[in-house]
């Protein structure tokens, strides 16, 4: 009972304060309720469930239209840098994206400078980052990849660049432990039509 209630102020905390880590909403859902010990806490994938649960409960049709408006602008940053093969992951292939999410995209390139390139040839702002990913059920094993941070149209994009390839294997996602779900670009836009 009281793991249902930390999942479910968890996934209120992450639509009201457009959260999208996991881990930071449950403690603070875990501070908020007083729960103290680890072994109550939800598992990623109860939250999920919550998350989706609340917004059919209170969304009245708002999240898909904002779900579907995130997705649009995910397929005109794939369209930008076509030709590093992106795949877009995350909250907002999965559904789970708030209006503050950011879109996550996993590009394929010989190297990340071709990704800077490109978006300095198109003239688009752009931030260099690193993203930890994990690969092995170990969580203490991770690997550390480029990544670039611009907008498309009002979205922030964050961009992880993999060598050519990596588009083999995805890491694991921090929800389920599974390797990531990724869509290309016809996966996307075939969501959006559907």
């Amino acid at each position: 009972m009281l793991r249902q209630a930390v999942a479910e102020e968890a996934a209120r905390i992450m639509t009201e304060q457009g959260i999208d880590d996991f881990l930071l909403a449950k403690r603070k859902a875990a501070e908020r309720l007083g729960v103290v010990d680890a072994s109550i806490l939800p598992r990623n994938t109860e939250i999920e469930s919550a998350l989706f649960a609340r917004r059919r409960l209170f969304s009245g049709g708002k999240h898909e239209a904002a779900i579907a408006e995130l997705r649009r602008a995910a397929l005109q940053a794939m369209q930008l840098v076509a030709d590093f093969e992106p795949r877009l992951v995350g909250p907002v292939l999965t559904g789970t994206a708030s209006a503050h999410s950011e879109i996550n995209l996993h590009l394929f390139a010989e190297t990340p400078e071709a990704v800077s390139i490109l978006l300095e040839e198109r003239g688009i702002p752009h931030e260099v980052l690193e993203r930890r990913l994990r690969f092995e059920r170990d969580r203490d094993r991770t690997v550390t990849y480029p990544a670039f941070r611009f907008v498309a149209g009002r979205q922030s994009v964050d961009a992880v660049v993999f060598p050519l390839d990596g588009i083999r294997q995805s890491p694991f996602s921090p929800v389920d432990g599974k390797p990531m779900r990724r869509a290309n670009a016809a996966e996307v836009a075939a969501l959006l039509d559907g």
